[in-house]
Parts: structure tokens; sequence; C-alpha cells
């Protein structure tokens, strides 16, 4: 039988400290959540667009802006993903915690999270690895009214998020960084033989004809 090399470990997250961690980051969230559902407002086609368009500029009350945490937080796996690629550049503000939904859709939408993340946190210094923390279904329905959404699969935390340090802390003292064997061999540079493990099997007497 070959052995696996690939294989990258997602941590496991106890109940209680994922309750904690659903708590920290929906509070962390709410403000957003309540700007966009009393300042944005939600589309309905361009004609709706133009016909907005004409009452905005007869009556143009002045709209407070997007907190600052929203710089800092992204949503959806597309976007996730693209910056999770992107993580090497010099440039880029490198996240601390990504956070994926574990029902509610295939897992062919986001199996490649842990390898992406793994590969992301090589950048970093080790006590900043990037930290994946998975959600239930009944977390993602919390997450979705906290940020004032109809749906959301995932989201990530910027390092430096403000007012974020208490939630990443907790998360950093209580989630492992994800572990990718393969990677270690491979800044190792060393060849490795392949490796065969023999799995004993009984064959059954050939029946006679």
């Amino acid at each position: 039988m070959l052995t696996d090399t690939t294989t990258t470990y997602r941590p496991q997250i106890s109940q209680e400290d994922q309750d904690v961690i659903l708590e920290l980051l929906c509070h962390l969230l709410s403000p957003l959540g309540t700007h966009r559902r009393l300042f944005v407002t939600p589309s309905k086609g361009k004609r709706d667009r133009k016909r907005k368009r004409a009452q905005d500029e007869a009556v143009s009350d002045p709209v407070p802006p997007t907190p600052e945490l929203a710089g800092y937080v992204d949503v959806g796996l597309s976007h996730i993903s693209r910056t999770l690629q992107g993580m090497s550049d010099k440039d880029a503000k490198p996240y601390s915690v990504v956070f994926v939904a574990r029902s509610g859709q295939s897992s062919a939408f986001h199996c490649h999270f842990p390898q992406m993340v793994a590969l992301a946190s090589q950048s970093q210094p080790p006590e900043n690895a990037v930290r994946l923390v998975g959600i239930s279904k009944a977390c993602e329905d919390k997450l979705s009214a906290a940020l004032g959404i109809p749906r959301v699969s995932s989201i990530a935390l910027r390092e430096d998020a403000p007012q974020a340090k208490g939630l990443i802390d907790f998360v950093r003292e209580h989630v492992k960084p994800v572990e990718a064997a393969w990677l270690k061999e491979a800044r190792a540079g060393k060849y490795l033989a392949t490796k065969i493990d023999a799995v004993p099997t009984k064959i059954g007497v050939k029946k006679k004809a």
C-alpha cells in the first residue's frame, strides 16, 4: 500500500472553544451588519437604481462611513482563495484567521483551503501562522445575521484588524496551525524513497471446478 505524503491535516476544535470563537466573531462583525442594514439598500435591478439615484439627488442625507473593520474582513470562497494565493507578496496584508463552513455545501468547494492555508503560512512567522477554523451550519446562520447578508460560506480576518485582538489571540491559543507534512519534506530538500507498507491479507481456498 502506498502512503499518501500530500495529506494535510486541519486542526480539531472543541465545541466549547467553537462557541467562544463564534460569540467573539459575531460581536466583532455586528457593526458591519448594522451599517449594512441601516445605510445599504439591496439592489433591485438597473431600473430601480436609476430611480434611487434620482431620489438621492433630490434628498441627499449624509451616510456615515463604513466601519474601519470592513477593510480587514473578506467574505466568500473566491475572494479568500485569491488572497491566500497572493500572501507571499511583500505588500500583501496577510490573514490571521480563516473561517469556513463545514456543512451546507459540497466539500469540493473548500477542500483546497487546508493546503492553501498551510502554503500561505510559510510567509509568516510560526507564531502568526494562519489559523483555519471550521464552523457548523448553525454558526453559519448566526454569522449571516451578524453581517447582514443572506449567506456566509467563509470569512477571513486580516492581520491587525481593529478590535479583533482578543478573538485572534484566543484562536491562536486554542487552534493549532494546519499541518502539512509534505511542506516540511519539501523544505528539507532530501530525497525520499517510495515507502510501501505491507498489509497482510488472507486469500480464500480456490474452489475446485
